[in-house]
């Protein structure tokens, strides 16, 4: 039980930390001068980052305790759930800044393409940190993408 609420306490730092240090990790995976510097004088890493996490922890916490069936519970359910918070995110990543972009008429289609793929990665990741997190509480799907 112990190491239940370990593994949830490291998920939420990695979450913060994320949260925190979103613009820099943002930046490190994709760069494009004009692009970049739009996203930061908009503070949309950082929205973009808060609809990243919200949407990994909150299709993690639908799996594990709201959909919680055995005829659910096996590693490509888990994924075609990991695929469903990929895609969505990025849709709604792209959505978003691009209407602020053409609101302020700029055209940044073909980088924010890219930045959303960049942003499915880490959305991915976010994803897996928040399932092993909360994954220990649920009754029938615990034991889902891998085994104890």
């Amino acid at each position: 039980m112990k190491k239940n609420f370990i593994l949830l306490i490291i998920g939420a730092v990695i979450t913060l930390l994320f949260l925190v240090f979103s613009t820099k990790i943002f930046e490190m995976l994709y760069y494009e001068r004009q692009f970049s510097n739009e996203m930061y004088n908009q503070n949309l890493y950082f929205v973009v980052a808060v609809i990243t996490a919200l949407i990994a922890w909150g299709l993690a916490g639908i799996y594990y305790y709201a959909i919680n069936s055995v005829s659910f519970s096996r590693w490509y359910h888990w994924l075609v759930v990991l695929g469903v918070a990929v895609v969505l995110t990025s849709v709604v990543n792209y959505i978003y800044p691009n209407n602020i972009f053409s609101a302020d008429g700029l055209d940044f289609t073909a980088q924010l393409f890219s930045f959303c793929v960049v942003n499915a990665a880490v959305e991915a990741v976010l994803f897996i940190v928040a399932s092993f997190s909360m994954r220990w509480w649920s009754s029938n799907c615990r034991h889902t993408p891998i085994p104890e």
